[in-house]
């Protein structure tokens, strides 16, 4: 993606990202088929995975040169995002012509059903995480390829930071994409003028209901008129994201939480892509040179968050997860 650039007609970050999770196309042929698996989780709860259903038999199947590996790609969504979105269905695409296994975890909550515990999901989710891919490694038998986009990569780097030396058992590579490894730095964005106005209202206007909701579960859990009263991020995780999870407030939620200050702890390959217009990450928190360790940085100029809009109106999406499936497919396994 370094050579990456926006299609002439589609100017700016805002347009990128908007148009490319509303109007682009986002797969080839016929629309990606899930099928879904719940998982009983370890507290009680639940979790709800959609596998990719393979093309028909007497469909035209891919083309796998003989001895290439039939990698398990596996995706973690963004905030409030889920196998619908996007860039969930454009991964679906192309691990389909690929041949590849191909699955989305859903974060609690983000399903279509919201989840039993008094909990949710955050930025910071690493056990979550982990616990997930070793229950698809076991399933796959070998290990996995991974891709976290915006908060589900910053939660699949947390994982990969923790679980240091004992990650290559279990996933062979991953890819942060557009990923707010600097949490402070992305929240205080996000919540301040355009920002604000547009991505963190639309944001607002499915959390607030589900934590409502996760109330009436349990009541007594939150200040429900402190919740009602949040316009920011900043003031729902304050209100809700952070105490649920184990956090002090939401300063020291984003603090502990946030990759960029452990990126030389991780052993495995892995690659952190953020364009440089993306209104949700500045340039400034993105890491320099001498905090990557082994992690490879991609900063093309373009993009918006998770858009990277591509070709001939009204364009497509399948630019950005073939780059990042090439280069999952290419280290894999590496040291």
């Amino acid at each position: 993606m370094h050579g990456y650039r926006a299609p002439r007609w589609l100017p700016g970050g805002n347009l990128q990202t908007i148009w490319a999770a509303r109007a682009s196309r986002r797969h080839l042929g016929p629309p990606p088929r899930f099928e879904r698996e719940r998982w009983a989780t370890p507290d009680g709860d639940f979790v709800d995975v959609d596998h990719l259903v393979p093309p028909p038999a007497a469909a035209a199947q891919p083309v796998v040169p003989a001895g290439a590996p039939r990698h398990h790609l596996v995706l973690f969504h963004g905030l409030e995002g889920s196998s619908e979105s996007q860039y969930a269905q454009a991964f679906a695409s192309v691990a389909r012509s690929r041949g590849w296994a191909y699955s989305v975890p859903h974060f609690r909550g983000c399903s279509g059903e919201l989840n039993r515990a008094p909990r949710a999901y955050h930025s910071g989710d690493f056990e979550e995480i982990g616990w997930i891919l070793q229950r698809l490694r076991r399933q796959h038998g070998a290990p996995l390829l991974v891709v976290g986009i915006s908060l589900g990569g910053n939660a699949l780097l947390r994982w990969a930071q923790e679980a240091g030396d004992s990650a290559a058992a279990t996933a062979a590579a991953v890819a942060a994409v557009c990923s707010p490894i600097d949490l402070a730095a992305s929240g205080a964005a996000i919540d301040r003028g355009f920002n604000g106005l547009v991505y963190a209202r639309m944001f607002l206007a499915t959390m607030k209901p589900k934590a409502l909701h996760k109330l009436r579960q349990h009541p007594g859990l939150f200040d429900r008129e402190r919740l009602l009263a949040a316009r920011t991020l900043y003031a729902f995780d304050d209100v809700f994201t952070a105490p649920l999870h184990g956090f002090r407030d939401t300063p020291d939620y984003w603090r502990r939480a946030s990759a960029r200050p452990h990126l030389m702890r991780i052993r495995i390959p892995a690659l952190v892509l953020n364009a440089d217009n993306d209104s949700f990450v500045p340039q400034a928190s993105l890491p320099q040179e001498r905090q990557l360790g082994r992690v490879t940085l991609w900063r093309p100029a373009q993009g918006g968050h998770v858009g990277f809009p591509h070709g001939a109106f009204p364009g497509h999406v399948l630019a950005m997860p073939q780059a990042v499936t090439d280069w999952l497919a290419a280290h894999a396994g590496r040291p």
